[in-house]
Order: structure tokens, then sequence, then C-alpha cells
């Protein structure tokens, strides 16, 4: 078994994630993303693991509540804890970019 990962794979992993890698960060992440790859290997091992039951924590009876209408915020009540807002909008940070 390999100890690392190739650089194209540590690169297309990189563009997955939509980050940046510089060449010291590419061989760093060779070995400790094959490490993160074995120790999940490890886990799918153990006795009783089951994927199936691992996608979600509850059964498949499960039944939604009723969506039932309430009472309308106050929009300068709701604003007064948020950190930025615009007008009536609670201003975010952008997450995800056109970039990388």
């Amino acid at each position: 078994m390999k100890e690392k990962l190739t650089k194209e794979e540590v690169l297309h992993v990189a563009h997955l994630a939509r980050i940046k890698v510089d060449e010291q960060e590419i061989e760093k992440y060779q070995v400790e993303l094959k490490q993160l790859l074995n120790d999940v290997d490890k886990i799918k091992e153990v006795e009783g693991y089951d994927e199936e039951r691992m996608i979600a924590p509850w059964t498949e009876n499960t039944t939604p509540r009723e969506d039932i209408s309430g009472e309308m915020l106050n929009p300068k009540e709701v604003l007064k804890n948020a950190p930025r807002h615009s007008g009536n909008y609670i201003e975010v940070p952008i997450v995800i970019s056109e970039e990388a």
C-alpha cells in the first residue's frame, strides 16, 4: 500500500474544495490526506459498521411535523442581533465564489 497520494490526487481534491495549495502544502497533504483515508478504512473495518445506517440518524418511518404559520417577526427586532445588515436584509460573508 502506498504511503502518500500523488500530486495529481492532491491537486484534484484541492480543486474540488476550491482551495489553492502551493508546492510545500502539496507535499504535506500527500501524506496527511492518505493518513485520513487510511483512518476511514479502519472505521469501515469495525464490526457492525453499516453504511446504510450511517446515512441518517433516524429510521425510515419518520413523519415530518406539520408546517404551521406563526406570528411574523418584526424586522427591526430581528436586525438588532445581526452583526451587519442593509435595509431589512442581514448581510453574510460570501461562502462560495466563482474563483478557484
